[in-house]
């Protein structure tokens, strides 16, 4: 009985280690945030098992299940769309259940979309504060003020349908001191990293329609 965690391509399907291969064709079941997502990367690379849903929608009512299945001595594997599973993804919910009922885990090094955006970022990789999605309502304002007053650099997740709005924001709480970077399309063909001041990202994602899925680096104090 094991749960393997194994980080998917963020965009490149080439991206995917020879290891995370080896278990996912070695296991007998795969959960899957969307299961669309994960049967295409499953036949690009032929690999056939049955694969069920575990999302946010469904995470605590069938952790529970899953729990069972392992402890009847399968071995299962947890995946997301892209990137590492409990990293602004479904997975600490069943990762918690596995350890309270003893059930070995195993978590594969591999894609997270912070990290090359953090690295290209050229800002300060010391220390920093990872985020993720700020919440959309209630406690906004609260993480919002948490960035302006810390001193290490930020990363932040936003859905290109939001960028804009989170530019703004920043510009208010940090002003134009600090400098930031926008990292979108990791890995893929259009990957594209731009870096400045809040307005003048503000300006380009004006004049250029937002796309992909976003990591915005915020610089510390020094940078």
């Amino acid at each position: 009985m094991k749960l393997f965690v194994v980080p998917t391509p963020v965009g490149n399907l080439k991206d995917i280690t020879l290891r995370a291969l080896d278990v996912l064709k070695d296991v007998d079941f795969i959960l899957a945030e969307d299961t669309r997502q994960t049967l295409k990367l499953l036949q690009h690379y032929q690999i056939q098992k049955p694969v069920y849903a575990y999302h946010k929608f469904n995470e605590r009512k069938s952790s529970d299940g899953i729990v069972q299945k392992l402890k009847s001595g399968l071995k299962g594997a947890l995946v997301s769309d892209s990137g590492t599973p409990g990293i602004s993804d479904p997975g600490h919910v069943l990762i918690q259940e596995c350890i309270k009922e003893e059930i070995q885990i195993e978590t594969l090094p591999g894609a997270t979309a912070f990290v090359p955006a953090l690295v290209n970022s050229g800002f300060d990789t010391n220390e920093f504060l990872f985020i993720g999605f700020l919440p959309h309502k209630k406690g906004r304002q609260t993480a919002l003020k948490r960035i302006a007053s810390t001193s290490n650099t930020v990363i932040l997740y936003e859905s290109p349908f939001r960028v804009l709005k989170l530019l703004y924001e920043l510009k208010e709480h940090i002003g134009t001191e600090r400098k930031i970077s926008c990292s979108r399309e990791i890995s893929k063909m259009f990957e594209e990293t731009v870096r400045g001041t809040a307005e003048e990202l503000i300006q380009h994602f004006t004049l250029k329609e937002p796309r992909g899925e976003f990591v915005v680096i915020i610089s510390n104090l020094n940078d």
